[in-house]
């Protein structure tokens, strides 16, 4: 059986996505690409049997 590595994809709006960017980049060292975007992988989303939505991630 193949086995999830890790959960991913946390969507969310910012008043200022600038300045949140900003605090991601130098609070948690994630750097967002051109598009805003941090990882590269493949990703899944599924829900779980209480209708609870997450989505998978696997490295590419």
């Amino acid at each position: 059986m193949e086995r999830v590595p890790g959960i991913g994809g946390h969507f969310m709006r910012a008043a200022d996505p600038v300045a949140l960017g900003a605090w991601y980049r130098d609070c948690l060292g994630l750097d967002a690409d051109e598009n805003g975007l941090w990882g590269v992988g493949r990703f899944g989303r599924v829900a779980d049997p209480e209708g609870n939505r997450i989505e998978l991630w696997q490295p590419a």
